[in-house]
């Protein structure tokens, strides 16, 4: 039998989740804010909050200086490519582990997530020779490939999680009406996997699209994302916070707005099969 929530501890827990949660975001707030002061009143002692004269001369100043249509396309391509092309590689590879596991299952689980221990600076210079080897040098064929690569681990491991709460009945019983592999992947599995192939999915746009250490390091101007745009605003002169506020805040607007849509997802799929 359940316990029992009083009254109080339901109001305590609220108040504390919502403590938590304006801590986490009012580094964002605050970003918000400073896109829309000058830059004298952005480096103001003591800061002020909200009375301050509201302006929008640094998102005009932003607009004219770069161009932030090609660097945000940039980012979806690069970003939603990159997660469809993970999918694509790591549905059957996480079917594979889930329904036909062998003695060396985990073995290449537990080494695919040693790759993320790696730090990406131990293999920028042979991925950047490669890169200029082969003439993809700010491409985004090539941040496509590498961000894939760098974010199948999780994506793998996320899948076969979800993979592994399907009854493999379900399964069989498709085999047994004489569905091909292919078939039971794509008409059996995945309709009853999507809630964690969506969050799976939508987490790995997310880290994509604020992937900064690759992107800055192959790219130069066409292929450019929107953290390459944020950097551009820090140079040897100094950092102009209110300029840097504000292509930071149209940086982070569009995922903001897809995360604000789509959180029943994506807290759906993170918590599919947690509960019995």
């Amino acid at each position: 039998m359940a316990r029992a929530v009083t009254t109080q501890r339901k109001v305590a827990f609220t108040v504390i989740a919502w403590l938590i949660g304006l801590t986490l975001f009012f580094p964002v707030l605050w970003t918000i804010i400073t896109s829309f002061k000058t830059e004298g009143e952005a480096i103001a002692t003591p800061p002020s909050f909200l009375f301050f004269e509201w302006t929008l001369e640094n998102y005009v100043e932003v607009q004219e200086r770069s161009n932030y249509l090609r660097h945000a396309m940039n980012s979806v391509i690069i970003s939603v490519g990159s997660t469809l092309l993970g999918l694509l590689v790591a549905i059957p590879a996480a079917w594979a582990m889930a329904f036909s596991p062998t003695k060396h299952t985990k073995d290449v689980l537990m080494w695919m997530l040693s790759t993320k221990m790696l730090p990406a600076v131990g293999v920028l210079m042979p991925i950047y020779l490669m890169c200029q080897w082969m003439g993809l040098l700010d491409s985004l064929v090539a941040l496509v490939a590498i961000l894939m690569l760098m974010n199948l681990p999780i994506i793998v491991w996320m899948l076969y999680t979800y993979f592994k709460e399907i009854p493999g009945e379900i399964l069989e019983a498709a085999r047994m009406d004489g569905a091909s592999l292919g078939k039971e992947i794509v008409y059996v599995l995945t309709p009853m996997a999507v809630p964690g192939i969506a969050s799976t999915m939508l987490l790995n746009i997310i880290l994509a699209w604020n992937e900064a250490f690759w992107t800055l390091n192959l790219t130069s101007s066409q292929a450019a994302p929107l953290t390459a745009f944020i950097a551009s605003y820090s140079s040897p002169e100094g950092l102009f916070w209110a300029k840097l506020s504000a292509a930071s805040t149209l940086a982070i607007a569009p995922i903001l707005v897809m995360g604000w849509f789509s959180q029943k997802q994506l807290v759906r799929g993170l918590t599919f099969g947690a509960v019995k």
